[in-house]
């Protein structure tokens, strides 16, 4: 049997484009499986919605206030039970073969922390604009220093062992990102895996809640020795940590 996974999504006044992407989720999880949706207080139908959906898989929990796209991914990420952890926006579409094809990856090797996999881009109207997101990346690469320069942990393309939570949660709030965090704490203390075809297709328009455009190089930089100086506190807390439990 096919080890269980929580697809873990936050959203916020998502109804325009959440139907299809609930839809091509829900196709592929087992009974087994669970859906987590975290709603970061939507002003439109999106809870309404999804309250009207009858699927016992689906677990919707709402935001009392606005936290953001970080923390609300958090909490998803602190209330999903399964073994395999996938994280999911909620405007983009999986495509078929995404939920068995990354739990192969991790039933290959245990060691395996963070799967990712490539992704079509496609605009507003679904239509494709760009048949490879790492493409436009100059190709993945999973490295720390590779992460700081570029990130290619796209979070919508990204699993992560449940293992891994012990070591990248609570996230810390001055990072930029969590996928860049959950990528590069995997990439410290196990293997990341890429899968080189697209097993989604990642949606941008105007509405993003994950910032598109280009930032400055100030910000950039700050995001990054942000980032940097968050995985070397918990780098260093998790040596000392295991040299405390074997005194």
């Amino acid at each position: 049997m096919s080890t269980a996974i929580s697809v873990v999504m936050a959203t916020y006044n998502g109804s325009n484009f959440l139907p299809a992407q609930i839809a091509s989720v829900l196709a592929q999880l087992t009974p087994e499986d669970e859906l987590v949706v975290v709603d970061d207080a939507s002003s439109d139908d999106t809870v309404d919605w999804l309250n009207s959906l009858s699927d016992s898989r689906l677990q919707i929990y709402e935001n009392l206030s606005n936290l953001g796209v970080l923390e609300s991914f958090e909490r998803g990420l602190s209330l999903a039970r399964k073994p395999i952890i996938f994280l999911c926006d909620q405007d983009d579409v999986w495509l078929p073969g995404k939920r068995a094809t990354f739990v192969a990856a991790f039933e290959r090797d245990p060691h395996i922390l963070v799967v990712v996999s490539d992704a079509e881009l496609i605009n507003a109207n679904g239509v494709v604009t760009a048949p490879s997101f790492m493409a436009t990346r100059g190709g993945f690469s999973g490295s720390v220093l590779s992460t700081l320069i570029r990130n290619r942990y796209l979070g919508c393309s990204m699993a992560l062992r449940r293992e891994l939570l012990d070591l990248a949660l609570p996230i810390p709030r001055w990072i930029p990102m969590h996928d860049m965090w959950l990528g590069a704490i995997g990439r410290i203390f196990g293997k990341t895996y890429y899968i080189p075809i697209p097993l989604m297709q990642y949606r941008r328009h105007g509405g993003n809640v994950s910032p598109a455009s280009s930032q400055s190089f100030s910000r950039m930089l700050r995001w990054r020795l942000a980032l940097l100086a968050a995985i070397a506190i918990r780098y260093c807390n998790k040596i000392f940590n295991n040299i405390f439990r074997k005194c």
